[in-house]
């Protein structure tokens, strides 16, 4: 088995649990300020890493572009993640998820417009089985919660995580061509944190921390740990490996979304969603097998 494609599955399997932890983590939380904590335990995992293996030492030679295309990656991660978990606040995990993961259609077309990686039937037939199950597993019904802070909006939110999250993959395979996958990571979590905490000042929310439960620290936290793992592995991937091939490994991570759902959320699964989960495997099976 090919090592990248080791490192795309453990980043998939810890993407899976990232979801469900948060969900629980930023319950009575603004969704901002979650976000930011949760981004302050990925900064310290992911340089904690770095300094362990060595890898800063390879900071002065760092270039300009790849700086640049990193910041890129970083500052797409935070607005992917602030629309992700606004949208995962009032709306379910079996919904806002399968949103996030279409980001897999657009990864292919960028790869192939920008990187140069070919793009044939089974990239075709992949994308159409994608969105067809991203379409399929929707309900709407779950905008009605938390209007009083546009909770109607989860849908739109949703979409735009994924349109952001595609950037991420994109400006994150341009800028660690050229440096350590861990060192390449590190640098574009200090951009997320910066975005995070910007938008928690920005809307006045910092004075919220001294009301955030235990419960809710120490979910945020494991969210941010399974997060700061998932992207070692998936940058490290990404770094050896083909983007159009790592990118729906990684989002395969919907299976432990939806299972972990229903085991922890209680969140009740439709034929219909079983379905449009399965076109959404099938879908990503292609890209990978095929």
């Amino acid at each position: 088995m090919e090592l990248w494609l080791v490192y795309a599955l453990l980043a998939s399997l810890l993407a899976g649990v990232t979801a469900v932890l948060a969900k629980v983590g930023i319950k009575g939380v603004n969704s901002h300020l979650a976000t930011a904590v949760r981004t302050v335990v990925i900064v310290v995992f992911s340089w904690g890493m770095v300094f362990s293996f060595g890898s800063h030492l390879e900071l002065a030679n760092v270039s300009g572009r790849t700086w640049i295309f990193l910041a890129a990656s970083g500052l797409a991660t935070g607005a992917s993640w602030l629309c992700f978990f606004y949208a995962l606040k009032f709306g379910s995990v079996s919904n806002v998820t399968p949103l996030k993961k279409s980001s897999t259609v657009l990864t292919i077309i960028l790869a192939f417009l920008i990187l140069g990686e070919p793009a044939g039937l089974p990239e075709i037939l992949g994308i159409v089985f994608i969105i067809a199950g991203t379409l399929i597993m929707l309900e709407k019904k779950d905008g009605s919660k938390g209007k009083s802070e546009g909770g109607g909006n989860w849908l739109l939110l949703g979409i735009l995580a994924a349109v952001f999250a595609s950037l991420v993959t994109i400006f994150g395979a341009i800028g660690i061509a050229d440096v350590n996958a861990d060192l390449g990571n590190a640098i574009r979590v200090v951009v997320v944190l910066i975005v995070s905490w910007g938008m928690v000042f920005f809307t006045g929310k910092q004075g919220g921390i001294k009301d955030i439960s235990k419960k809710s620290w120490a979910f945020l936290a494991l969210s941010g740990l399974a997060t700061g793992g998932s992207w070692l592995f998936f940058f490290r991937a990404l770094q050896i490996g083909p983007v159009s091939a790592i990118v729906p490994i990684d989002k395969l991570s919907i299976i432990f979304n939806i299972l972990f759902a229903c085991l922890f959320l209680r969140e009740k699964q439709s034929l219909k969603r079983v379905a449009g989960l399965a076109c959404l495997v099938i879908g990503t099976l292609v890209l990978v097998i095929w």
